[in-house]
């Protein structure tokens, strides 16, 4: 038979490590909430009938968001065998608040004792044998990071699974609590057949809404168990939830008084005297600021862009195509199939290929800087200033998941209760630049920028401005007014980066990259250069005479406003909506990189003759925040639940887009001696219109917000 396994645990556990460690899968571990979204799942090594579920990392059993409502109802209606709570030991007091929860829904469970090298190092001791005792469960010391102990609980999970031996009661609640709730649970028992008459009868008494949605009790049942709670609600001078939550903490308390000893503090750690300088109030952005522009300095300037010149200049200059052409003619080919090969295969794939080592640098930053703690501490930071402007702290979450790609970070906003505020980030996280934009960043910055130091990373703090400046004018309208959400998240321990997950982290993200141009890329490079080669007869013509050039002359117009109003940037723009990347593959094709570099030159002369350095800002202004992919727009429809919010949502995008690259470029001309002219005067208007968005009233909040999002299903 096949056994479940479910891991539960809060975020920061340690629990996605775990789930890599028992599957040998590769999921992306971070340092906040949100980055298990939806549940998980892998078999676990050298046994194909067992199944381990990742699910969404969660502080209580209490749906307020997405990821609990996931988790809640996996656990009480998809009935796994045996549950794994891996609990984080360093911060064992807040963890076990959910272990009780856990423990009430008598699903077999052992505690997992995690990060236990952090507590040995504090010099503190935990009694494993007095605490399995005092929970009711077995209890095992574990280290996911260095996979010590794993084995063993898998195999303790899977006797467990098999046995189905339910944990024993955890004695939590005051005599007259348990009284109360002992009569809730004998109505529930008498008028439900939930499986889980004890775990519901305490969230009745809590008034959790979901609860009573799932029991579907009547309203004479309903206004039973309501006197019931209030009669207890009113005994002790308190509301029904407090009651629950203080009575669980008491039982902690105890507990780890009787189980830990700990050793007397010396003062402040390691990680407190850090962060007295990184989220100081007036150095916390400074560092922030300086770390990224050092990030994107060393990944577009320096190192990655030399790896990124060798592999433009050799591999696919002097190696690839010169090799592949000389097989070609030996073959004796047609034109027809060595143009497609050379100039559609090489030269749009290969174009983007070439950046790779620079994202991987990229990456490679990223990973070590949330591997070690600092990217949640850029949360909390932010969530200063994000509040000042109408956001939330958790939106800025799905933004640092964003840099990775714009799916799984708009995705990500599934952690952020407040419908509002969650449709605020969903329109706003792809303004980030994600890996598909980095390519086009590395190659206007390289093409018409040679050795700025300031192009690649302007870009990112391009990206958090338009969602400031974005959050400001949103939350002033009827959809999206109303105090930002609360922001509440424990800061994890520093520590040193592991290799061996920072590999695989960037690995992970660069493979999708690769894999993506190994397919998307591949498909539109093969049907732009279709469309750049033959006319609408089928013959095979010159560029300018193509069906491709055909199509981007009547759109191109539109563009002319931003600087780039040729139909090739047209079309490189357009093409864009499959994936950010098609965008250099589009130019590769067009400009026959293949065959320009076959000569010794690059594509980046090319470039310098088709756009003025103005234009080559305003165009890639432009296609950092316009509407995203195609992937990143059906990701906003599912989240959003609605075709309508779908479309504002990328109508906002690209009109916020339209607007600041017409500003950049017209008073960038203007003010490069350009001279006043109409397009001067649209710029004006435009930052007129922007000024008044900004600082006008925000609109009544008596309407704002009412209607809900659909919510999100499970996968």
């Amino acid at each position: 038979m096949n056994l479940k396994i479910a891991l539960v645990g809060n975020p920061n556990c340690g629990k996605t490590t775990m789930f890599n460690a028992l599957t040998g899968s590769s999921q992306y571990v971070g340092n906040w909430p949100g980055v298990t979204v939806e549940k998980k799942s892998g078999k676990l090594k050298g046994h194909s009938d067992v199944e381990i579920i990742d699910l969404p990392g969660i502080y209580s059993l209490s749906p307020y968001t997405l990821e609990e409502v996931v988790s809640r109802n996996y656990l009480l209606n998809e009935k796994p065998d045996v549950m794994i709570n891996i609990v984080d030991s360093s911060n064992i007091e807040r963890n076990l608040y959910l272990t009780t929860q856990l423990l009430e829904t008598g699903i077999p469970m052992i505690l997992a004792l995690n990060m236990t090298d952090i507590v040995k190092k504090r010099g503190d001791i935990i009694n494993i044998k007095a605490l399995s005792k005092r929970l009711g469960c077995e209890v095992m010391e574990t280290s996911a990071v260095k996979s010590e102990g794993c084995a063993e609980l898998a195999e303790k999970a899977i006797a467990l699974g098999k046995s189905r031996q339910k944990p024993k009661p955890l004695l939590i609640f005051s005599n007259d609590i348990t009284e109360t709730l002992s009569k809730i649970e004998s109505i529930i028992k008498a008028k439900s057949t939930t499986e889980h008459p004890d775990f519901y009868a305490i969230k009745l008494f809590e008034r959790d809404e979901k609860a009573i949605e799932q029991l579907k009790l009547s309203d004479t049942v309903m206004a039973e168990i309501t006197a019931l709670t209030a009669s207890c609600e009113e005994a002790m001078d308190d509301d029904s939830e407090s009651i629950i939550t203080h009575e669980r903490y008491q039982t902690i308390s105890r507990i780890v008084s009787d189980t830990i000893k700990k050793k007397a503090s010396t003062g402040m750690t390691t990680s407190d005297k850090i962060d007295r300088v990184v989220t100081n109030r007036f150095l916390a952005l400074p560092i922030f600021a300086g770390i990224m522009f050092l990030m994107y300095f060393v990944s577009v300037t320096t190192v990655g862009a030399w790896v990124t010149d060798w592999t433009n200049d050799v591999l696919f200059g002097e190696i690839i195509p010169p090799a592949v052409e000389g097989l070609l003619i030996s073959w004796g080919t047609a034109e027809w199939l060595n143009s497609l090969i050379l100039d559609g295969i090489i030269g749009g794939v290969g174009a983007v290929l070439g950046f790779v080592p620079q994202m991987f640098v990229l990456f490679l930053f990223l990973a070590i800087l949330e591997d070690c703690g600092y990217m949640a501490r850029v949360a909390f930071i932010m969530d200063r200033v994000f509040r000042k402007f109408g956001l939330s702290g958790k939106s800025f979450i799905p933004l640092l998941i964003g840099t990775g790609c714009s799916v799984p970070g708009i995705m990500a906003s599934r952690t952020i209760e407040n419908e509002r505020d969650r449709k605020m980030t969903i329109m706003t996280t792809s303004f980030i630049p994600c890996s598909a934009k980095l390519p086009v960043i590395a190659l206007i910055a390289g093409a018409l920028f040679p050795g700025s130091v300031w192009v690649a990373p302007s870009a990112y703090f391009i990206g958090v401005a338009a969602i400031i400046v974005s959050g400001i004018i949103l939350k002033k309208t009827r959809g999206f007014s109303g105090d930002p959400a609360p922001f509440i998240m424990e800061l994890p321990a520093y520590h040193v980066p592991g290799a061996k997950g920072v590999l695989i982290h960037m690995w992970e993200r660069g493979k999708s990259f690769i894999k993506k141009a190994g397919t998307v890329i591949f498909v539109a490079s093969i049907t732009i250069w279709f469309l750049s080669s033959f006319n609408f007869g089928l013959e095979m013509v010159d560029t300018n005479d193509s069906i491709l050039a055909s199509l981007g002359m009547i759109i191109a117009p539109v563009f002319i406003p931003l600087g780039f109003g040729t139909w090739e940037a047209t079309v490189a723009t357009i093409t864009g909506l499959i994936a950010k990347e098609t965008v250099v593959s589009t130019f590769g094709v067009l400009f026959g990189f293949a065959e320009v570099a076959e000569d010794g030159a690059e594509l980046w002369p090319q470039l310098q003759m088709a756009f003025t350095q103005m234009a080559a800002f305003s165009f890639l202004v432009f296609n950092l925040l316009c509407a995203p992919c195609f992937a990143a727009i059906g990701a906003i429809h599912r989240e959003m639940g609605s075709a309508k919010w779908t479309l504002i949502a990328v109508g906002y995008q690209t009109a916020f887009a339209y607007t600041i690259a017409l500003i950049i470029y017209q008073l960038g001309v203007f003010f490069t001696g350009g001279g006043f002219g109409i397009g001067t005067v649209a710029a004006l208007m435009m930052i007129a219109v922007l000024l008044y968005l900004l600082f006008r009233k925000p609109v009544s909040q008596t309407k704002a917000g009412q209607k809900q999002l659909t919510p999100v299903k499970e996968i």
